[in-house]
């Protein structure tokens, strides 16, 4: 059970960057490139880590900065996020980049929407 639910997380997770990246792409075609389905699956996979791994450990750190901004700075720490794992998918030759922390942002943010819709929709 745990690993079927572990793939359709995968799944939504692939589904929603290929999306907020389709969403990106048009309207700057250079911001985030994912060059086939391998390499988002693989970017989803990287991004889910870091999320799952690194992200809590920033989030206690930046605790009294998130209850600050009202929660907003958790978009913050999403593009963070994905700029790392952007690094990463560069570093071991995964065809996924993001060009620069704005586009990190709104992609994040698209993420976010596009994920939390399509796991309601899922369960």
């Amino acid at each position: 059970m745990l690993i079927g639910s572990l793939i359709v997380r995968l799944m939504v997770n692939t589904a929603a960057l290929l999306l907020a990246a389709m969403i990106v792409k048009s309207v700057d075609s250079g911001a985030v490139i994912i060059a086939d389905w391998p390499s988002a699956i693989l970017a989803a996979l990287v991004y889910g880590l870091m999320n799952s791994l690194i992200r809590p450990l920033i989030s206690m750190i930046t605790c009294l900065l998130q209850l600050l901004t009202l929660g907003l700075f958790t978009l913050v720490i999403n593009a963070g996020m994905l700029m790392v794992a952007s690094a990463i998918a560069q570093a071991t030759g995964i065809g996924f980049q993001v060009r620069d922390f704005g586009a990190a942002f709104i992609t994040a943010l698209l993420i976010t929407i596009v994920s939390t819709v399509l796991t309601r929709l899922v369960k």
